[in-house]
């Protein structure tokens, strides 16, 4: 297989990278730098034929307007205080798995019958781990890390099989950088007390 390299992948690599190390570090400015990497893996993804990923990243530039405004006024109406790493909450788990689940199923039978996707499910499969992993990021929630695991352990080896060896590359820094936001965000954890009075609220 040949390996080609464009100016798309190099500056997806490049935001793609910082992007990921200011999240670790819970920076705001995660998420502009995260819009700018969105835009350029837009173009690279519907080049290499992976259709889901491509509309994915636009659903990511919308879940980072998002994202930025819950980092910055808490998360709800009527709050300020930047908002707290916590738990994901037994009810959030069940609407995640239900709403991935579906996303899944349908994701796969429309790339399947509408596209020339070679790969549907493994499309399929990221794109919802990865909205999962989002949301989860937009709420401050310790496990969109677990989430964001699976699914770089999913696009490595699907964009060396489509021969994007450099943004597979940048997605074994991602699971690095995963591994060390994970710690970094376990450490700023709010004691459990306080915890459990927040979660009961949510």
């Amino acid at each position: 297989m040949n390996w080609t390299l464009s100016w798309t992948e190099v500056l997806g690599f490049a935001t793609g990278a910082l992007c990921v190390w200011l999240v670790a570090r819970q920076h705001i400015a995660n998420w502009p730098i995260g819009i700018a990497n969105n835009v350029f893996f837009i173009a690279l993804f519907a080049q290499a034929g992976l259709y889901a990923d491509a509309g994915l990243q636009i659903v990511f530039i919308a879940l980072a307007a998002y994202g930025w405004w819950s980092w910055t006024h808490g998360g709800g109406p009527g709050t300020s205080g930047a908002l707290p790493v916590r738990r994901t909450t037994p009810t959030e788990w069940v609407w995640l798995a239900a709403a991935g689940a579906v996303g899944v199923l349908a994701l796969t039978l429309l790339l399947s019958r509408a596209t020339d996707s070679t790969v549907p499910f493994w499309d399929a499969a990221t794109t919802g781990l990865s909205l999962a992993a989002t949301y989860g990021q937009c709420r401050k929630l310790i496990e969109s890390w677990w989430l964001w695991i699976a699914a770089d352990l999913v696009y490595i080896p699907l964009y060396v099989h489509k021969g994007l060896h450099l943004t597979a590359l940048l997605y074994v820094g991602f699971l690095a950088l995963c591994v060390a936001g994970l710690l970094g965000w376990r450490r700023t954890l709010p004691a459990r007390g306080a915890r459990t009075v927040r979660e009961a609220a949510a």
